[in-house]
């Protein structure tokens, strides 16, 4: 399933915050780095007080969930996202937080608001899901004012790279998916060459990260949160969970690499 299908992104993958929060939950209690990916994205953030905020494609709300503490009260947060009910988890997840939240259902591809009006702009694990990057792109820059960041989180072509493996190692003749981070359209490797084309300045800030999986549970989960996962393991669940347990078994954990960083463009 290609990673911009619009129509199956809204309708299945992200028709509401399940198949993300199983992904969370994965890195969530094996990941080697204990302090939070949430924070640390937070923590790059060049943002003046006051500031309009603008996160395109918020998800649950995650990021703000966890810096609730810390944001300041002089920050004016829109949050958007093109899913209903991405959107009515963040208002969930929001609605005990300081700050002061907006939120906003809309296609980063068409940004209802004029120019020059926020002070950032963050995609989070999004871009990769947009079809036509160079209209959203110019939307950011339009609605960006003059020395306006833009923080744009992606994920390398090594990222999660042995989960595959172990499909293939459960099934040879399961279908390649192999090269599924190779092709996102939006990744480290490839992302800051883009952003070059709308910004004068673009740096790549990366997390140091990794998982070392103790449970087969989580990641039978994660697996089929992914529609990749559904087609290559949706009928096998009880063989795929003992496959990894064998695994576990023999090897103690499973280790499976991370390649994440955040773009920061003005």
């Amino acid at each position: 399933m290609p990673s911009s299908d619009q129509e199956y992104l809204l309708n299945s993958q992200y028709r509401d915050a399940s198949n993300l929060n199983a992904r969370i939950e994965l890195h969530r209690r094996f990941s080697t780095n204990k302090y939070s990916f949430n924070r640390w994205v937070v923590d790059h953030f060049n943002i003046p007080r006051p500031a309009r905020i603008l996160e395109a494609g918020c998800g649950p709300g995650h990021l703000w969930a966890q810096n609730a503490d810390r944001l300041p009260e002089d920050w004016d947060i829109t949050l958007s996202d093109f899913s209903p009910g991405m959107l009515q988890e963040a208002q969930k997840n929001l609605r005990n937080r300081n700050g002061h939240f907006t939120f906003e259902l809309f296609d980063v591809q068409s940004i209802p608001f004029e120019d020059r009006h926020f002070d950032a702009v963050i995609a989070n694990h999004m871009l990769y899901h947009v079809p036509d990057r160079a209209r959203a792109l110019s939307e950011i820059r339009r609605v960006l004012k003059p020395g306006g960041r833009f923080y744009a989180v992606t994920n390398g072509e090594n990222h999660m790279r042995e989960m595959p493996e172990l499909v293939k190692k459960f099934d040879p003749g399961a279908e390649d998916t192999q090269g599924i981070a190779f092709s996102l359209p939006f990744r480290l490797e490839n992302g800051g060459q883009e952003l070059a084309q709308w910004f004068s300045t673009v740096t790549l800030h990366l997390y140091e990260d990794g998982l070392i999986v103790t449970e087969a549970g989580p990641l039978v989960a994660y697996m089929l949160s992914m529609p990749t996962g559904v087609v290559t393991i949706g009928d096998k669940v009880p063989e795929f969970t003992r496959f990894l347990e064998g695994e576990l078994a023999a090897h103690g954990a499973i280790h499976i690499t991370k390649d994440t960083g955040i773009f920061e463009a003005f």
